[in-house]
């Protein structure tokens, strides 16, 4: 199209397209990976170490989770357990350690909701008896808190949501742990006299106005 210029041009500017903002680039639904036991295993895999040391022994377990990203840089990305592995200096439960690693890495790349391994193997008790970790915590079993680092994990990459303590009852311990500041305590933080709380199995139940409260998750049979 031209145009007729009456007047003396004295300046001039070129107009541009204003950029964009970058967006990710778009999958069509039928192409968005979804893990399943087909999908081929990259060289490299981004994942996390937990070490476990119990009583019971005098090495520590170090549990490696290994994770994939799926649909990496789109709107889909997903991260998802990939595999797991076990690692310790104690060879006298090598070969159900084995065994475990491969059971949960083979459910880990069928697909679908793996968070159920975590309660499955939280409820796993030792016929000898289980014990106190570092900070009071009751565990039932070696398999119990193979269970719990999996939980971290997966809390980690958001598979699982962590339990929120309600802001009143939050309010509420903070009170009832002021309370016992001045008294003697463990070295895990708790008073000497508290007993196990079976909601938490944390050693902080206290009686306390004459109600059972525990100091670490706030259960009360008060309400």
């Amino acid at each position: 199209m031209n145009k007729k210029i009456d007047q003396k041009i004295v300046g001039y500017k070129v107009l541009t397209k204003e950029a964009a903002p970058e967006e990710k680039p778009s999958i069509p639904e039928s192409n968005i990976i979804q893990m399943h036991e087909k999908v081929s295993r990259p060289e490299a895999l981004p994942g996390s170490t937990y070490k476990i040391k119990t009583p019971l022994s005098d090495h520590a377990l170090y549990l490696t989770i290994n994770d994939i990203l799926l649909n990496e840089g789109t709107d889909h990305e997903l991260r998802r357990p990939f595999e797991i592995f076990i690692n310790s200096k104690n060879m006298d439960h090598f070969q159900w350690i084995v065994a475990l690693t491969r059971v949960v890495s083979a459910v880990f790349r069928k697909g679908g909701d793996c968070t159920f391994l975590v309660e499955e193997l939280k409820a796993v008790f030792d016929p000898q008896g289980g014990y106190f970790k570092q900070g009071g915590k009751f565990m039932p079993s070696l398999v119990a808190e193979i269970g719990w680092a999996i939980e971290d994990h997966l809390q980690k990459i958001g598979l699982i949501t962590k339990p929120q303590i309600p802001e009143h009852q939050q309010k509420i311990m903070d009170e009832k742990r002021a309370a016992y500041e001045t008294a003697k305590v463990q070295a895990t933080g708790f008073p000497e006299s508290a007993r196990l709380c079976k909601k938490c199995s944390t050693k902080a139940l206290i009686l306390l106005d004459g109600c059972m409260t525990c100091l670490s998750c706030g259960d009360s049979k008060c309400g």
